[in-house]
């Protein structure tokens, strides 16, 4: 167990990371005239820049050898640089043209659309509950889509590429700034040539519209591994449920904004469409955290089974009556994350 300073420093990292994942979409407005594709263009271009950087500074290059040399691994994470290219371009868009609340709705469905997978990609088995809040995730899809009159895509897109980014992350098995820059530097190129494209056509906004803009484009670099930054230093301080919870916080900013900063609509229909998200959110996590409680119990019942009668400590009472743990584990809260994974 750490230190309760180190659990505190940890937490706040987690609270910063979220919290300014959640405020972001106060800054893509203010890259305009730029339009999403050059913003996500550039987004690559500086991001690559200031995690080499880091990097470089703390003397982190063996990976880059380790990665070249494992085949499986680099695919790995070329598929996820396309899929994290997916989520983060239409994330700048969807803010753009004022959908912030569409967007938010992707990242709290995120969970649930991760325990689907799982059932259905990886024939993971799920508990009465878990059952429950995926259905109950699936009549909000349904409520909403009514609502809409139509399929509440955004949200769809958001939460799926992020379900698969962060499955292939996992099997991919880096570490975040590593990861990061090896996803940058796989779509370098191709961001430079649109950005070079933009240009030849006299459409790039960069250079042109002022010292002030062309600096805000290159902090999209910095508002991509500053986060990241503290969610790596969170996960290693502060157990996964807790960053489980912690996750969310951006959401939840993401959607306040969309209706009290922007102003989105927000009728009735909605209204019950996102109520039924946060109580599938809400039945999710009171499993999560109460198996979680159940198997830390048993594994110190089990332990303690395991010692010599005179070496054997006493039994908190709560131990006593607990029952056998299901055979399949259940996931976190959120779906679990290495270091690099991250909400745009």
């Amino acid at each position: 167990m750490r230190p309760d300073g180190e659990q505190r420093a940890g937490l706040l990292y987690g609270l910063g990371a979220y919290g300014m994942w959640g405020i972001v979409p106060l800054f893509w407005p203010l890259l305009k005239p730029s339009g999403a594709l050059e913003i996500l263009a550039q987004r690559m271009l500086w991001s690559l820049v200031f995690v080499a950087a880091a990097l470089l500074v703390l003397r982190r290059i063996q990976w880059a050898k380790d990665l070249l040399a494992s085949p499986r691994q680099l695919a790995l994470l070329t598929v996820a640089a396309v899929v994290i290219t997916i989520n983060w371009g239409l994330y700048i868009w969807s803010v753009n043209t004022e959908r912030v609340v569409e967007a938010s709705l992707g990242y709290f469905i995120n969970p649930l659309v991760t325990i689907a997978m799982g059932v259905l990609l990886l024939k993971e088995r799920l508990r009465p509950m878990q059952w429950a809040a995926v259905g109950t995730g699936l009549l909000a899809v349904l409520v909403l889509a009514i609502g809409y009159g139509r399929p509440p895509w955004i949200s769809l897109v958001l939460a799926c590429s992020f379900a698969v980014y962060g499955l292939v992350k996992k099997k991919a098995n880096i570490g975040g700034l590593e990861s990061l820059a090896a996803e940058t530097a796989v779509l370098f190129l191709p961001a430079l040539a649109f950005q070079l494209w933009l240009a030849s056509r006299g459409e790039a906004t960069f250079g042109t519209e002022g010292a002030g803009h062309a600096a805000l484009l290159v902090l999209t670099g910095l508002v991509t591994a500053v986060p990241l930054v503290c969610f790596g230093a969170a996960a290693i301080r502060v157990p996964l449920s807790t960053l489980g919870l912690l996750q969310y916080l951006a959401p939840t900013f993401q959607f306040l904004l969309g209706v009290l900063y922007f102003k989105e609509a927000m009728p009735p229909e909605r209204w019950v469409g996102f109520g039924l998200v946060w109580l599938a959110l809400t039945v999710l996590t009171w499993d999560a955290l109460r198996t979680a409680r159940r198997n830390r119990v048993t594994a110190a019942r089990l332990a303690t089974e395991a010692l010599p009668p005179e070496a054997a400590p006493a039994l908190p009472p709560e131990a006593a009556p607990v029952l056998p743990v299901e055979a399949t584990p259940a996931p976190a809260p959120a779906p679990e994350r290495a270091a690099g994974e991250r909400s745009p």
